[in-house]
């Protein structure tokens, strides 16, 4: 443990398993204590396999072979109420909170004209309202706290476009205007608030029939595929290198970095 953000606690959502869970366990080694929720169940029309209590349980179990603590719980992030509940009471018995990773999302890819009402909703609901739920649950404990960093979770969709999501680009363009906004406002706070722009990670999110929708959706429009290439020689980063940016941006290490954008995706937003 090198302590980079020795003492502190950290609040993290999609927490059982890829980005989320790297970001967890990484903090965790840094030294934070760990505030975690994950629906761990059925996400709403999404093409992947769903996270699982048994992955939430595993988090737990990684962020204590650190040898922290960790309070979990199953919960939805479009739930305002509750999910304040859970933070207010987690927040409580640690003592405190200083980082807010807002990570929680779901992508749903479609061809622009076979996006339904239901799914234009439950992703805008889940990665825009879910974003805003965690920084209004999250961001009274950083206040009391004498400030703290908050990141959340954008795309290189946040950064250009993603080509047949026309509903997960507007979602993350959206979490990038709440970055700006919320860094103007709670700054005189002393709470950093930034963004985070992955391209493709290695996760759960590409497994069930999410391949196979990308290719479909991808066959109305195939010069649009080309788009997003990285200038580095792999297409995708692994979760461990998404949460050494979001260790970065958590620790005093960039402790006048505010409402910035950072793209971690090898280049994609630049071809």
């Amino acid at each position: 443990m090198t302590g980079r953000v020795e003492g502190k606690v950290a609040f993290v959502t999609g927490a059982a398993r890829g980005q989320g869970r790297a970001h967890a366990v990484a903090l965790a080694r840094e030294g934070a204590d760990i505030i975690a929720v994950d629906l761990a169940g059925e996400l709403p029309g999404v093409p992947y396999d769903s996270p699982t209590p048994a992955d939430l349980d595993e988090t737990v179990r990684l962020v204590e072979a650190e040898d922290r603590r960790i309070i979990a719980e199953r919960g939805d992030v479009r739930d305002h109420d509750a999910l304040k509940a859970f933070v207010d009471r987690a927040a409580g018995e640690l003592g405190r909170l200083d980082i807010v990773v807002a990570n929680a999302g779901i992508c749903i890819p479609h061809a622009w004209d076979q996006i339904s009402v239901d799914e234009f909703r439950a992703v805008m609901d889940t990665n825009v309202l879910g974003v805003w739920n965690t920084v209004m649950a999250g961001a009274p404990h950083l206040i009391a706290a004498g400030g703290g960093s908050i990141i959340l979770t954008s795309s290189y969709a946040g950064a250009k476009m993603q080509p047949f999501m026309v509903h997960y680009t507007a979602s993350k363009h959206a979490v990038t205007g709440m970055t700006r906004a919320f860094a103007a406002e709670l700054g005189r706070h002393d709470i950093r608030v930034n963004s985070i722009h992955p391209g493709a990670v290695n996760t759960p999110m590409g497994s069930g029939d999410m391949r196979a929708e990308l290719e479909k959706a991808g066959q109305t429009n195939p010069p649009l595929n080309q788009m997003g290439t990285p200038f580095l020689p792999k297409w995708a980063a692994e979760p461990e290198e998404i949460a050494a940016a979001v260790v970065f941006l958590a620790s005093d290490e960039s402790a006048f970095v505010s409402a910035e954008h950072l793209s971690i995706d090898g280049g994609a937003a630049h071809f």
